[in-house]
């Protein structure tokens, strides 16, 4: 079972979720906050294998709470699952690092589906967020942005088919490479806004 920790500060979607993710066959919650203030010492003792983190919670917030975690656990996935779509919040999420970020509208059969890729590597992200992540890229200069991103143009497509909605499934089959490569190139991205 894939162990998932839950920070979310909406009791009910806090429950919601649980009964999701608890009811697949891969999943199991071992536990389910309603803020950040105490994730080092939960982390340690739940010992997760994913993070599932709001942003706008009280006291300790998912962007604070991020960024003590990646501290002291560098490698350990964490997916943000927020309302806000803004550049500020999505762009303060990917430099503190987080491995993706998710709308609260996103459907649960493709929740779980994330929460299985950024297990296994992979950097999900919704296609309004690879839309805002593209066009802050457009925005540089030419020069800078291969300074900046070093994104290679098979990485550049493999955003935009994103961005299109594509799934990875989709993108693979469309530019004719593996799903683990797509997740690949979009790990590398978001490595690279850090």
């Amino acid at each position: 079972m894939i162990r998932i920790v839950l920070y979310e500060d909406n009791s009910k979607l806090r429950e919601n979720l649980t009964l999701l993710i608890d009811g697949s066959s891969e999943f199991e919650v071992c536990g389910a906050f309603k803020n950040c203030d105490r994730i080092l010492e939960e982390t340690a003792n739940l010992v997760p294998d994913v993070i599932l983190m709001d942003i706008d919670m009280p006291g300790t917030n998912g962007i604070e709470g991020l960024k003590l975690v990646r501290s002291r656990y560098p490698h350990l996935p964490i997916l943000m699952l927020t309302v806000f779509d803004d550049d500020k919040n999505v762009f303060e999420c990917i430099k503190a690092g987080a491995d993706g970020y998710l709308l609260k509208k996103t459907t649960p059969e493709k929740l779980l589906e994330h929460l299985r890729d950024v297990y296994n590597g992979g950097a999900p992200m919704t296609s309004s967020v690879a839309r805002q992540v593209l066009e802050l890229f457009a925005r540089q200069p030419a020069g800078e942005r291969r300074e900046l991103y070093n994104l290679t143009e098979r990485e550049r497509e493999v955003l935009q088919l994103l961005v299109n909605g594509y799934s990875y499934k989709m993108i693979a089959a469309e530019i004719f490479i593996s799903i683990d490569t797509v997740r690949s190139h979009i790990k590398k991205y978001m490595k690279s806004c850090t």
